[in-house]
């Protein structure tokens, strides 16, 4: 944007700080493939810039842009981007229907059956109208997405596929160069990385396209996500949603004007503030804690001994033959014979916290879970494999 919309960021110091949150989740909260608890970063600076909201004098406002813009360099040194190659959409599911809305047809959109729907719909919506046609894919086995499976179904008429980069149930890491090479050039990679950003390390230069929100494995709440849009693939994107704020004279006397260089050609308006500055601080904490390497590091190292302790209650894991590095932080488990709610719930009681999908139980740690937790689901699975006075038989509890 021009000097008339924001001002220079040159003579503003983009730190913040803050009050930190007085409690942090509990021992036993499993569950940040769902929400992650915002870090204390995260929360200093979701308060200064409320602060700064509230009071608004004009250096106020430098300091709100500044934030934004330092939250989009962290995320470039993040994806190993060009700062202009990314921008802040507000959530996953704008980003990605910026996306769908910006890649015309003709052609075809191949999407795994069994993907997380937020990425499937966006593709849906603008099937017929301008963008291009959607093939969903059925799952090899239960691998979310592999290069043979790809490989069968790269017709001509393909031209991008659009792929979470970690499954949400089963924790299926996709192997994301693999899937580039075989796509090719030509063909886009259109990556959902929530549940991957922050959790383990990602083949990011593989991604021609890459969203990802910062409320699960970042922990920096809602309201801003990482818009990529990689240089080389950048011409074949319209601004299907780009408004004032992607233009380059926003206040021209006529419009349409120019788009802006880079991904800000696809920005509807201005970021939402709090959320950019929590989220880049959210990275930037990522970054101090040793990068996605060690932290996803930890963050399996407490699955696996999770998932150890869920087969010695006699549990099913789901996906249980994935090596090392196939499986993201997400882990599922179902104990055989028994209630899935009721499994559920006995978790719940016992302080842990975790979601369930249908049959399946599943377990999302991250790198500050202690290790009290696999104690607690320890303690929590004991009451459906111990035996009564009565009988040998595994009981279940009615509450």
């Amino acid at each position: 944007m021009n000097d008339q919309i924001r001002p220079a960021p040159e003579s503003v110091t983009p730190a913040v700080s803050g009050p930190a949150p007085a409690h942090g989740p509990r021992a036993g909260y499993l569950d940040y493939a769902r929400i992650g608890p915002l870090s204390r970063p995260a929360a200093a600076a979701l308060a200064t810039t409320t602060a700064l909201a509230a009071r608004l004098d004009p250096t106020d406002l430098d300091r709100l842009f500044a934030l934004s813009d330092a939250a989009q360099t962290s995320a470039a040194r993040l994806l190993d981007a060009r700062r202009h190659e990314i921008a802040l959409a507000p959530s996953t599911s704008n980003g990605l229907f910026t996306v769908a809305a910006a890649l015309h047809g003709p052609g075809t959109v191949l999407v795994p059956r069994d993907e997380f729907p937020a990425n499937l719909y966006p593709w849906l919506r603008f099937a017929g109208r301008g963008g291009p046609a959607v093939r969903l894919v059925d799952p090899d086995g239960q691998r979310h997405i592999t290069p043979d499976l790809l490989r069968r179904h790269l017709t001509p008429d393909v031209t991008a596929l659009a792929v979470s980069a970690v499954d949400s149930l089963t924790g299926h890491l996709a192997p994301l160069a693999a899937l580039k090479e075989v796509l090719g050039p030509g063909r886009l990679l259109i990556v959902d990385a929530i549940q991957g950003l922050g959790s383990v390390p990602l083949e990011v230069d593989a991604a021609d396209i890459l969203v990802s929100g910062g409320q699960k494995w970042l922990r920096a709440g809602w309201g801003a996500a990482l818009l990529l849009i990689r240089d080389r693939c950048a011409e074949r994107l319209a601004p299907g949603l780009g408004g004032w704020a992607g233009v380059t004279e926003p206040f021209a006397p006529r419009h349409p004007a120019p788009p802006l260089p880079g991904a800000a050609a696809h920005l509807a308006t201005n970021p939402d503030f709090p959320a950019a500055a929590a989220i880049g601080a959210a990275i930037d904490a990522l970054a101090g804690q040793g990068g996605p390497a060690v932290v996803g590091g930890r963050i399996r190292a407490v699955l696996n001994e999770l998932l150890d302790r869920a087969r010695q209650a006699g549990a099913e894991v789901l996906l249980d033959g994935l090596g090392p590095q196939e499986r993201g932080g997400i882990g599922a488990f179902r104990l055989p014979g028994h209630d899935p709610a009721a499994v559920h719930r006995a978790l719940e009681a016992g302080g842990v916290i975790t979601t369930r999908r249908d049959e399946w139980i599943r377990l999302s740690p991250h790198a500050s879970t202690p290790d009290a937790a696999a104690d607690l689901l320890t303690e929590a699975l004991h009451v459906f494999t111990r035996p009564t006075s009565h009988s040998q038989e595994p009981i279940c509890p009615t509450n």
